[in-house]
C-alpha cells in the first residue's frame, strides 16, 4: 500500500476528471459539520464530480440540506449495535452495504479516521484514501486505506479534513472557511425574537452549571427576546424545562427534527451554547454565538465561521456569568 505526504501522493492528480466521490463522516454532528467546508471546497475544485456522504441516520436530514452533496447513504450502526441480534438489523445492514457497493468510487475518502468507519471504507468499490497511523486516534484503521495520508493532529478538525480532502483529490486547501449552508436561505419567519440557550451536551465535563444558566437567562431577559432552550434526550428535556421554568418569559423547546432545529436555529438572534454540535451548526450558519467551553480545547474543536463568534472558557476553566455576558456584548460592538 502506497503512503502519501506530498500534495499529488495520492490517486488524482491535480487537474484530472473525476466522476464520483464517496465520502465517510458519520457522526457525531460537531464532526458532521466539521466537515461541510472540505465539501464545500472540493466542489469548488471539482464542480462536475458527483459527491456521495455515508453519514449516520440522525444527521441526515442535515446533510440532505447541503447543495454540495448529490446523494446521502444513511448508516444506523448507533442503532445496530444495541440489537446486533436483531433480523430487521440484519437486514437493513445487508440494505446499507448494497447501498454503498451499488457505484464504483473514483475516491473513498474516510475523514473520519475510526476504526467502524474504515470498515464502511472497505465496503466501497473505489481507491480508498484515509489518515495514516500516526495522524488518528485508532491507528488500526488506517490499514484500511490504500492511500494513507499524513495530516497534523495540531490542526484544527475543520483544517484536518481540508486537509485530507485536498491530499486524496489533488489540490491544496485555501480561501476562508465556508460551510455551504445560507442562514438567509434555511431561516422562517419569527413571530418574535428569540435567542437559543444550548446546555445540552453528551460529555459531563462540558457542561456549565445549571445556576450559571439560570443566572444569565435571567440578566438577558430584560432585552425582550424569548430564550429557548432545546433538548435531544430525556434528561436534558427535564433540564431545559427546569431552566426555562426559572428564567422569566423563556421556554423549552419541543424536540424538532434535526433541520427542521437547522432552520430555527438559523432564525435565531443569537445563540449561547457548550461545546456541542448544534454550537457548530449555528457557526456553520453564521449566527453570532458565544461558546462556552469547560471540559474541551477550543483551538482544537471550538466553533469556526464567518460570523460573529465569542469564545469564553477553556479545558479546565470554569467561565464566570459576567465573563460570558461581556462576551454577548462585545458581539455587538
Amino acid at each position: 500500500m502506497h503512503v502519501a505526504t506530498m500534495l499529488n501522493g495520492g490517486y488524482m492528480a491535480a487537474g484530472e476528471p473525476m466522476a464520483s466521490v464517496l465520502f465517510i463522516k458519520t457522526s457525531s454532528l460537531g464532526d458532521v459539520i466539521h466537515h461541510m467546508p472540505a465539501i464545500v471546497e472540493a466542489r469548488r475544485r471539482r464542480p462536475d464530480a458527483r459527491f456521495a456522504w455515508v453519514v449516520e441516520e440522525a444527521f441526515a436530514p442535515l446533510v440532505r440540506l447541503h447543495p454540495a452533496v448529490d446523494e446521502v447513504l444513511a448508516v444506523a450502526s448507533r442503532r445496530w449495535r444495541h440489537a446486533m441480534l436483531s433480523p430487521a438489523t440484519w437486514r437493513e445492514a445487508r440494505a446499507f452495504r448494497r447501498a454503498v457497493r451499488a457505484r464504483s468510487y473514483d475516491a473513498v475518502i474516510d475523514t473520519q479516521g475510526l476504526l467502524r468507519t474504515a470498515v464502511i471504507s472497505g465496503l466501497a468499490r473505489g481507491r480508498r484514501h484515509g489518515y495514516d497511523a500516526a495522524s488518528i486516534r485508532e491507528p488500526l484503521a488506517s490499514r484500511f486505506y490504500e492511500v494513507r495520508h499524513r495530516v497534523s493532529r495540531d490542526l484544527h478538525a475543520i483544517e484536518r479534513n481540508r486537509t485530507l480532502t485536498g491530499l486524496a483529490l489533488g489540490y491544496a486547501p485555501d480561501g476562508a472557511i465556508d460551510f455551504g449552508l445560507d442562514r438567509g436561505a434555511l431561516a422562517g419567519a419569527a413571530s418574535s425574537p428569540f435567542a437559543i440557550l444550548l446546555h445540552a451536551t453528551a460529555r459531563e465535563d462540558k457542561q456549565w452549571p445549571e445556576a450559571r444558566w439560570i443566572a444569565l437567562g435571567r440578566a438577558l431577559a430584560a432585552r425582550g427576546l424569548e430564550l429557548q432552550c432545546p433538548w435531544g434526550t430525556d434528561a436534558e428535556r427535564q433540564r431545559s424545562e427546569r431552566i426555562a421554568a426559572a428564567i422569566p418569559g423563556a421556554r423549552a423547546l419541543d424536540r424538532l427534527p434535526l433541520d427542521a432545529l437547522a432552520r430555527h436555529i438559523a432564525a435565531a438572534q443569537f445563540v449561547i451554547g457548550v461545546d456541542t454540535g448544534l454550537l457548530h451548526l449555528a457557526a456553520a450558519l453564521r449566527v453570532p454565538l458565544v461558546g462556552i467551553f469547560v471540559g474541551s480545547e477550543p483551538g482544537l474543536t471550538g466553533p469556526k465561521g464567518q460570523g460573529p463568534i465569542a469564545i469564553v472558557g477553556g479545558k479546565g476553566a470554569l467561565p464566570e456569568v459576567d465573563e460570558t455576558r461581556a462576551a454577548l456584548d462585545g458581539l455587538d460592538g
